[in-house]
């Protein structure tokens, strides 16, 4: 959500937005490894609505020329400084060209942060992962400095105000004609496994009004254990609301599909993904009315990606980080160790 408050933002300053994403290879370059692969990230970019174009693999250095290509006018960042391997500044000459333009930045998050909070789930939340890694070893560096804190019991410092959500918020009422469509979810880190769902609810019908339900933070806890949700009801608000195909939010949604919540909305139908429904707390179906009512649809998104498979995957990037410093250290260490005895030798 911050990188679209920084899309809408930018969209604001003009009146058509091209999104350049850079590729795999240069993010690992410059960054590190990615988390989503370059596809992942252009469908997930191209999902958000103030989007109009994206152009895919765009250089790391925005210059001129890129600008041209594209017939910008323009190009805009956020205001944090970003640096090449060998420090420097990617927008220096576009800048100096007087062709850049800045954005503030979203206060409380930043792809850093959210990355702290995955890595601070010990082997012990992920069960299901091959016993053989030795997570707990790693959990004193995963949870270090400022940012280190439990998703659980701090949050985030994010602050959610009715201004950003009115920012974000399409407005719009549904209209005669349209078909109402809820799906509801935790929808924690949103991405592609969600994008992909989202897009196919939408083909279902012409005129769709999609409304997602959103649960709090303490019954995702409750259906999903470990240290989730990542992100607290605040910030998978504004993550859901930047989506095109979203409609509309219900912040803190029931868990279970009720006569009242589906006649409120006047829904025509409801879907779920092909994730595995977990019972209310008193053992029923939550889908129990929409299924009465015969207004329930399973969507196959054909992604399996799930948020646990996400923070796998970081914890996968950060393990092997961690093995390639040390193997670093030790061949350093190697020619120290050479140098000193050759030293010792001459004299």
């Amino acid at each position: 959500y911050g990188h679209s408050n920084q899309l809408r933002q930018a969209r604001a300053m003009g009146d058509y937005l091209i999104v350049g994403v850079h590729t795999d290879e240069e993010i690992a370059k410059h960054k590190g490894p990615p988390v989503f692969t370059q596809q992942e990230r252009y469908k997930m970019v191209q999902a958000i609505k103030w989007v109009d174009e994206i152009a895919p693999g765009a250089p790391y250095v925005t210059t001129l020329e890129t600008l041209d290509k594209y017939n910008c006018d323009f190009c805009v960042h956020g205001d944090d400084i970003t640096l090449t391997i060998d420090g420097k500044d990617t927008y220096e000459e576009v800048k100096a060209a007087g062709r850049y333009r800045e954005c503030r930045r979203t206060q409380g998050v930043s792809t850093t942060d959210l990355v702290g909070r995955m890595l601070l789930m010990t082997k012990a939340h992920h069960s299901n992962i091959d016993e053989d890694l030795d997570y707990r070893k790693h959990t004193d560096n995963f949870g270090k400095g400022p940012k280190g804190h439990s998703p659980w019991t701090g949050v985030s410092q994010f602050l959610q105000t009715s201004q950003k959500i009115i920012q974000f918020a399409s407005g719009k009422e549904p209209q005669p004609g349209d078909t109402i469509i809820y799906v509801a979810g935790a929808f924690d880190l949103f991405h592609i496994g969600h994008v992909d769902f989202l897009e196919k609810v939408h083909q279902l019908a012409e005129r769709p009004y999609i409304i997602a339900g959103l649960h709090f933070d303490q019954e995702v806890n409750r259906y999903k254990g470990k240290n989730y949700p990542i992100m607290n009801i605040h910030e998978r608000t504004l993550s859901v609301l930047a989506c095109r195909y979203v409609s509309e939010v219900v912040i803190g949604a029931p868990y279970a599909v009720t006569a009242d919540l589906l006649d409120h909305f006047r829904v025509t139908l409801v879907c779920h993904g092909m994730t595995e429904v977990v019972p209310d707390k008193d053992g029923s179906d939550p889908y129990e009315e929409p299924k009465r009512r015969g207004i329930f649809q399973l969507v196959d998104s054909g992604n399996d990606l799930t948020t646990d498979l996400i923070v796998q995957r970081i914890i996968k990037n950060r393990l092997e980080f961690e093995a390639r410093n040390q193997k670093k250290e030790a061949k350093e260490l190697a020619v120290l160790e050479a140098m000193k005895k050759l030293e010792e030798e001459k004299h």
